[in-house]
């Protein structure tokens, strides 16, 4: 099949790992990739990066280049480093893999039984191991091994998360040492031949940037060595962001669409629209996205007397899902119905040793986990809403330092920085500069003594996820003790139904519908779950925003996508369900919410507002 119409690895799986915190995915590839298992990379924080890249290096004799850590190219340096690292591990243990016997318990055996079902490599080791003639199962087994691929190293780059530089003497480096595009250089530089994702928004100046590497466009052949997947919420993002990058000459081989809330991490919440209604937006739409595109492709060709082939444009990018999936009968929701070509399974890889990397204190956290135990936090830096879990030693190391008198982190890494309240200088707001500042101004303020305390609750609330982010994995793998390194995880709230440690066939079993399902047949189903917690998010949005015209406006109509969005939701509840889809949790849970959603106490300004004439 000719590259351009399987750009995902071959789609040798119907899921790919999502990147899960700067740390708990950083090896995921080096775990996984060899199996042919897909995952994603974080790799904006270097000195993590360097961390693991010496680790990874010792454990398997592979020389590294040294960098001075006063080059001022060392970011993109330690990525591009890291990045070939793991490209020679994977391929290392991918050839050793494939030298083995086809026979008995093994990783390459292992290889093939985790393949999905209906997959033709799987269907023809099927019937290898049923082949008595020696001859014939030799040739076969050959066969076999030669169409073995590894999964693809991908990384994921958040596109706002792009701070200024700036040079010992205090001034500004140039546009291009900003955090992102150095990262954005590091993977260029690399010999990877993978996947970019830009997640958390739409950098303009990022993108441009892309114009640079060659490796984004198409060879002679129509091959594009490292391909461009963009996370959107919705239609119109991946529709702006695709058009940006056709006019460049650039296409977009994947969108990969996000729950916003039923998903782990930062939160990028819809304004109501859910899931479903999205996934439908996509399917009714999805033939525009080459149409569109492939026009302002060929006039950049024209532009620049470039040679457009009109056969390396002949397809529609991919279209992904993630964000809360827990049952093989959600998975083929999404893809019978709705058209997606992949899921993203995340946070119940968090319990799969075999592929993420959490230190064992987190890792039990989660196992036992209730509820109450996830959810929707100001623990976030930016600002942004940020799952996250109770108990960690992130939130104790936090509240001890805030009980102390000396609220705030030392910001080691600096990555988040955003705030320019009181310095000339962008700071981070989990910062002890910051906070020390903020706390002086809280307490001299007209507020009560109660309103006082709730400001400083909120601003407590604030860690350095740059730091503790990345300590899991550091714990973990023995680089750094937990006495001196606070960890934070960030899981979707679906991970509540998965309560133990799992092996990596048990989890590819669960999503492929094979043997007992890990979650408890109670569950309800995702789109249930979506719903409650865009209710509960529309719930908060009363009690915190303003009453401009524009933040009522705004209010007026989330509720109105979200009560159209429930509507199709309780539609889909009255369809055949896949095996192991709960769809019959559907009508009772969401009924409830919309229960609650009238119950929701009005703002004087919810009504319908006069038009002037």
């Amino acid at each position: 099949m000719p590259e351009k119409e399987n750009s995902m690895q071959n789609l040798i799986h119907k899921f790919h790992i999502p990147v899960m915190g700067t740390g708990h995915s950083i090896d995921s590839p080096i775990r996984v990739a060899h199996l042919g298992i897909s995952s994603v990379m974080s790799i904006g924080d270097d000195i993590l990066i360097n961390k693991i890249c010496n680790y990874y290096s010792r454990k398997y004799s592979i020389n590294v280049d040294k960098i001075d850590k006063n080059d001022p190219l060392k970011r993109t340096k330690r990525i591009t480093a890291y990045l070939n690292l793991v490209l020679q591990i994977v391929t290392k243990k991918f050839n050793e893999m494939k030298l083995l016997p086809l026979i008995g318990e093994n990783e390459k055996t292992k290889y093939f039984e985790l393949l999905p079902d209906e997959s033709p490599l799987k269907k023809m080791f099927t019937e290898y191991l049923a082949i008595t003639d020696r001859s014939r199962k030799e040739i076969v087994a050959n066969e076999l091994t030669s169409l073995m691929r590894p999964g693809s190293i991908d990384v994921n780059i958040m596109s706002k998360v792009d701070r200024v530089t700036y040079a010992k003497d205090g001034t500004a480096l140039g546009e291009e040492f900003s955090d992102a595009k150095t990262t954005l250089r590091g993977y260029a530089n690399s010999d990877l031949s993978s996947s970019v994702v830009f997640s958390a928004g739409f950098n303009r100046s990022l993108l441009s940037s892309l114009t640079s590497f060659k490796d984004f466009y198409n060879d002679t052949n129509g091959t594009i060595k490292k391909k461009i997947i963009i996370k959107v919420s919705d239609f119109r993002s991946a529709m702006i962001q695709g058009k940006f990058l056709a006019m460049k000459g650039l296409e977009v081989s994947e969108f990969r669409i996000e729950s916003g809330l039923n998903c782990g991490g930062h939160a990028f919440a819809s304004q109501g629209y859910l899931l479903p209604s999205i996934l439908q937006e996509f399917k009714d739409k999805k033939d525009l996205l080459a149409k569109e595109f492939v026009p302002l492709i060929k006039t950049f060709y024209e532009k620049q007397n470039m040679v457009f082939n009109e056969s390396f444009f002949t397809h529609n990018p991919l279209i992904t899902v993630q964000g809360g999936i827990g049952t093989n009968g959600e998975a083929k929701r999404l893809m019978e119905d709705f058209g997606c070509d992949s899921t993203g399974w995340g946070s119940p890889f968090l319990l799969v040793p075999e592929a993420t990397c959490v230190d064992d204190d987190t890792l039990s956290l989660l196992i036992n986990a209730k509820k109450e135990d996830l959810y929707l936090s100001g623990a976030s830096p930016l600002g942004v809403p940020f799952n996250n879990l109770r108990n960690t030693g992130s939130e104790a190391w936090t509240t001890s330092r805030a009980l102390s008198g000396k609220p705030g982190s030392p910001c080691p890494k600096g990555f988040l920085i955003s705030n320019s309240e009181y310095t000339d200088k962008p700071i981070c707001t989990a910062s002890r500069q910051f906070q020390s500042k903020k706390v002086s101004e809280i307490t001299s303020s007209v507020n009560t003594d109660s309103e006082k305390e709730e400001l400083k609750k909120s601003l407590f609330e604030i860690v350095c996820l740059c730091d503790h982010l990345a300590n899991g994995a550091l714990i973990k793998l023995g680089i750094s003790p937990k006495s001196k390194a606070p960890q934070s995880i960030c899981p979707g709230p679906n991970i509540v139904w998965f309560n133990r440690k799992y092996s990596l066939k048990e989890m590819i079993d669960h999503i492929y519908g094979r043997g007992v399902s890990l979650v408890p047949g109670e569950r309800p189903h995702m789109f249930a779950q979506e719903v409650e917690l865009y209710v509960s998010f529309y719930e908060k949005l009363l009690r915190t925003m303003g009453n401009s015209i524009a933040e009522n406006n705004y209010l007026k109509v989330f509720k109105e996508n979200l009560e159209k969005g429930i509507e199709f939701v309780l539609k889909i509840s009255e369809t055949k369900p896949y095996p192991g889809e709960n769809l019959k949790s559907i009508p009772e849970f969401v009924n409830k919410q919309l229960v609650r959603l009238k119950e929701i106490p009005l703002r004087e300004n919810d009504l319908p507002l006069a038009i002037n004439f």
